[in-house]
């Protein structure tokens, strides 16, 4: 099924083909910046300071994980020491005899380790961090992507909207000319002339409206694609190359798959994490394995004779067993418990309400669908209306009222059909996000 083509007037920009597969820059004005649809959506993955902070969150749970299993392997600590009894000698009753205790220096390394199965599951915990902070950052590609392609559309029917609008006001002011030199003529009445003044006052509203609308669009764009305000952007395709509504439709049939959905695979994820968070929990009452080797050599600076009983070697091990906690061990294993349920019911409930979208954003997408093709013909007779009207006006078989209202009829039509093109774009883009239907955050084999 397509749509019928609509007249919209394109911007020319007479760039060469080999330059539409990158970011296109004048050499000759650095502060231009060309797009098309693809390159405005690569340049803000690259650039978004969002996606930089995601990016970074990943790096941080793998640095968290790193840690968690680095507690399980032996830790080495060396030490140097230097004691001074400062001539003390160490006396044996009434024998008379004594053993010098001269200053010595001595080196130590102790390596130890210890495991215990709480250990482990928070090695796996870290592991469960880092594929959610994965699938939130694709999530957050998906979502800016989107988003810029929402906001590339919204400046491309506010550019065709201004075009429309100043190509209406031009007639209108003709019409305004013509009524002021029948009036000057006196075939016409002043009124009649200052009506159509009015209209053309309107149209100069509409634009400036339309214009400061369309400036806040760029600006939103610079804040995804991170550019500055220097920068000027200029959009290098058009609503129709862009509008896909075989495509759009499409999406109606398609099958809506749950694992593909990054919400669904959060939900997922997090119901992971809570079943390891209940395992740890348990793991209180699990024993700790410990074990240590020490070496130690000793020096004395003196040639006295002393007694000497630090062993240079020492191996150690440890099996720590808890016995009772008053009930703390067992009320944390209980909470952690009814928070895994908790979650599981969530997950059920996610599930239950994105498929309940799936249908919603269908029904909305048929809808905007209609809503389009319905606004679009009522410009397309509002606009016929209006120039017929306005030949009238010249050959004097119409009023200025009749011009007025006809005016404002299609600067009406205008504004319902932008919004309709609108809802239709954002239509398709939300039920591509719940499909997953677009590359960017995709993995490989989601691909």
């Amino acid at each position: 099924m397509t749509a019928e083509a609509f007249p919209l007037q394109t911007l020319q920009t007479g760039l060469p083909q080999e330059q539409q597969t990158q970011v296109q820059q004048e050499p000759a004005d650095s502060s231009v910046l060309y797009f098309t649809l693809e390159e405005a959506m690569s340049y803000a993955l690259e650039h978004n300071w969002d996606l930089q902070n995601s990016s970074l969150a990943v790096r941080q749970a793998e640095a968290d994980r790193w840690a968690a299993i680095a507690g399980m392997l032996p830790q080495v600590n060396g030490t140097l020491d230097y004691s001074n009894y400062m001539g003390y000698e160490m006396a044996f009753g009434e024998t008379g005899l004594s053993i010098a205790m001269p200053p010595y220096g001595s080196i130590g390394v102790n390596a130890s380790m210890a495991v215990s199965g709480a250990q482990i599951i928070s090695a796996l915990i870290g592991k469960l961090s880092i594929e959610m902070s994965d699938v939130t950052y694709r999530q957050s590609q998906q979502e800016v992507a989107e988003q810029v392609r929402l906001l590339y559309f919204s400046a491309l029917v506010s550019r065709q909207t201004i075009d429309l609008l100043e190509n209406n006001l031009e007639t209108v002011r003709r019409l305004h000319a013509f009524s002021q030199k029948s009036v000057e003529a006196g075939v016409a009445e002043q009124v009649d002339a200052d009506q159509i003044m009015v209209q053309v006052a309107t149209l100069e509203t509409s634009i400036n409206e339309a214009r400061r609308g369309l400036e806040m669009v760029y600006n939103s764009m610079r804040l995804q694609m991170n550019i500055g305000f220097d920068k000027e952007i200029v959009l290098t395709q058009t609503l129709d190359e862009l509008m896909d509504v075989e495509h759009s439709l499409d999406l109606l049939y398609d099958d809506f798959i749950l694992e593909n959905n990054f919400s669904y695979q959060l939900a997922l994820k997090s119901t992971d994490l809570y079943r390891q968070q209940k395992n740890l929990a348990g793991w209180a009452y699990g024993p700790t394995l410990s074990a240590f080797y020490q070496y130690t050599g000793r020096k004395y600076f003196s040639d006295e004779m002393t007694m000497n009983m630090t062993p240079p070697n020492m191996v150690g091990l440890t099996l720590s067993i808890p016995i009772f906690s008053s009930g703390r061990n067992f009320t944390s294993f209980q909470k952690a418990k009814l928070e895994y349920q908790k979650q599981l019911n969530t997950l059920e409930s996610t599930e239950m309400a994105l498929n309940i979208q799936h249908r919603q954003l269908k029904y909305n997408l048929s809808s905007a669908y209609e809503r389009y093709l319905t606004q679009k013909k009522n410009v397309e007779v509002s606009q016929s209306v209006f120039d017929n009207i306005s030949k009238k006006y010249e050959f004097g078989y119409s009023s200025s009222l009749d011009v007025t209202n006809s005016a404002t009829t299609l600067i009406s039509a205008q504004s319902t059909y932008v919004q309709a093109a609108l809802d239709y774009v954002t239509a398709q883009i939300e039920l591509e996000k719940l499909l997953n239907k677009n590359t960017y955050g995709q993995t490989e084999a989601e691909k």
